[in-house]
């Protein structure tokens, strides 16, 4: 059996090369502040994977995607064992294009932050008397530059991105921009609009895409996992006040509230964040996580 190495190792994935399609790997690890956190949390990898999964086959009607399959009987051999068990995904080879394309349906986070100071997100002026967590007259685009590892991704204007990608891809910094923008507010709008019907409020989230070798905008990375995104309960929503997460914001609150971890998790902060984690698939898909 030909063994396979990984050919990029990120805080939480792993990526092999088969020579004309790619192999992700979701794995248990989680991060948080940049950090890379000392406990796995299990199921985690598989959870994310088989998210990514429903959401690019609910929205392949507005952009292609990366997806060629997450059954293992389409992979080598090397990946048909319980290490890699529903934690992988077959993927086609893109360009990617190096923007994180942010948006942001709601205001917290640092963009309330940033409002707080000045009344604006991202650079962006916002209408006054907005209250924190409440819902934005319309989804906004605020990309981010990639970082490497350990260093942090930094906002951009839409007038930056362009410039940024002019450098990458002469003479096509505008169109991809705005190829971009638009893929990721019409993805947001759906998937916000259907996970809302389901129990649950998108507050923001991010997009990555990429070029095939015909040069077309395709979809890739993750996809609306509790890993990219800010999921909250509909249920007992209220602008005004912080809210409960189906994501990993409640595990950047422990560690906020005990600096002194080491980013070590306790194991009842690891069992409530997979449960977490778990719900909001199951609330989103319809299935029992594992069916």
């Amino acid at each position: 059996m030909q063994e396979y190495k990984p050919v990029k190792s990120g805080k939480v994935r792993e990526i092999y090369d088969l020579g004309d399609s790619l192999i992700m790997v979701a794995s248990d690890r989680i991060s948080a502040f940049d950090h890379i956190l000392k406990n796995t949390i299990t199921d985690k990898g598989a959870v994310l994977t088989q998210m990514s999964k429903f959401w690019f086959d609910y929205t392949k009607d507005i952009i292609p995607n990366h997806m060629i399959s997450v059954d293992p009987a389409d992979m080598p051999e090397f990946f048909r064992t319980p290490e890699f068990a529903g934690k992988s995904m077959k993927c086609r080879k893109l360009n990617m294009i190096p923007v994180e394309c942010i948006v942001r349906g709601y205001i917290t986070g640092s963009g309330w932050e940033s409002y707080k100071e000045n009344g604006t997100v991202c650079g962006i002026k916002m209408p006054e008397g907005l209250k924190e967590c409440q819902k934005l007259p319309e989804p906004l685009f605020t990309p981010s530059t990639k970082a490497e590892l350990g260093d942090h991704d930094e906002n951009i204007t839409e007038d930056q991105c362009v410039t940024y990608l002019e450098k990458i891809f002469p003479g096509k910094g505008a169109e991809y921009t705005k190829a971009i923008k638009d893929a990721t507010i019409a993805l947001y709008k759906k998937c916000a609009d259907y996970a809302y019907e389901r129990g649950i409020i998108i507050a923001d989230t991010k997009f990555e895409f990429g070029l095939n070798e015909k040069g077309e905008v395709v979809l890739g990375d993750e996809m609306l996992t509790p890993d990219s995104s800010r999921f909250w309960p509909l249920e007992g929503y209220e602008a005004g006040k912080g809210q409960p997460s189906y994501d990993k914001q409640f595990v950047r609150d422990w560690l906020k509230a005990n600096p002194d971890s080491d980013y070590l998790l306790p194991q009842d902060v690891i069992d409530k964040t997979i449960a977490k984690y778990k719900e909001a698939y199951e609330m989103l898909t319809g299935k029992k996580f594992g069916e």
